[in-house]
């Protein structure tokens, strides 16, 4: 695994986007069927319509905001804090739109208590579509691959705090808000979120094994498995778990 990868391709943002779209469509089609809003007094083509003019609106609101306004690193380390900033910003645009909408294909009078009628449903909505986003978005890298001859190095390593610069880097931790290194000379900590850190481990041969670990290939002395887990003892000692959710990940890349 020689090859430096990006993080996310041109080809994954597509895709995500794609997947976004058909879950905006299985939405629309959910409310158009139910008659949601009222709309069931209109014809079943028509009704379908005005639902997927409206879920494509919500997801051109959602993919601007989530790749102009809020950090994208927020979205891997933060995803609830990302989730409710999402949702805040799109919600009050769409209660506009989706009165708009009803005043106009409904025909009720646009009015104050409609707009303010439209704001809870359309923030229920709003954040269900944003949670099953964030449920079918392409995930953050789970390996890091080692540099290319000539590279600069893992711009990671320049965190690493001073007495442990000349140090080989064998995992990272996290703890709370803040990551534990272990390296050849010891242990130290640093404020930072392990999804920010994956990013910048690139240049390093290692893998996220758990949402609270990332470790260096090298590192690994032993694996144990038990009980249809495993476990990744290092060689400082320090036993690193392996989530189910990496596991398929790992073995295809040949770590047990």
């Amino acid at each position: 695994m020689s090859n430096r990868k990006c993080p996310m391709t041109a080809r994954d943002v597509v895709l995500t986007w794609l997947r976004i779209v058909l879950a905006a469509l299985v939405v629309a089609a959910i409310m158009a069927v139910s008659g949601a809003f009222g709309t069931d007094n209109l014809a079943i083509v028509p009704r379908l319509a005005y639902w997927l003019c409206l879920t494509a609106a919500g997801a051109g609101f959602g993919i601007t905001a989530s790749r102009a306004l809020v950090p994208r690193a927020w979205v891997e380390s933060r995803p609830v804090i990302a989730w409710i900033l999402i949702v805040v910003i799109i919600c009050l645009p769409m209660t506009l739109v989706v009165a708009v909408s009803d005043a106009l294909v409904v025909h009720r009078p646009l009015r104050w208590p409609l707009i303010l009628g439209m704001f809870l449903p359309t923030l229920a909505t709003t954040a269900a579509m944003t949670a099953l986003a964030f449920l079918i978005r392409r995930r953050g890298p789970i390996e890091t691959h080692a540099a290319e001859s000539g590279a600069p190095p893992a711009r990671f390593l320049e965190r690493i705090p001073a007495r442990l610069k000349e140090s080989d880097l064998w995992a990272v931790e996290a703890e709370d808000h803040y990551l534990r290194l272990h390296t050849s000379r010891g242990q130290d900590l640093i404020l930072m979120r392990l999804g920010d850190a994956i990013v910048e481990l690139e240049g390093i041969e290692g893998a996220r094994t758990h949402r609270s670990w990332w470790v260096a290939r090298s590192a690994v002395k032993s694996v144990d498995r038990a009980e249809g887990r495993a476990t990744l003892t290092l060689v400082d000692g320090a036993q690193a778990p392996v989530s189910r959710a990496y596991v398929k990940t790992l073995r295809a890349a040949g770590w047990f």
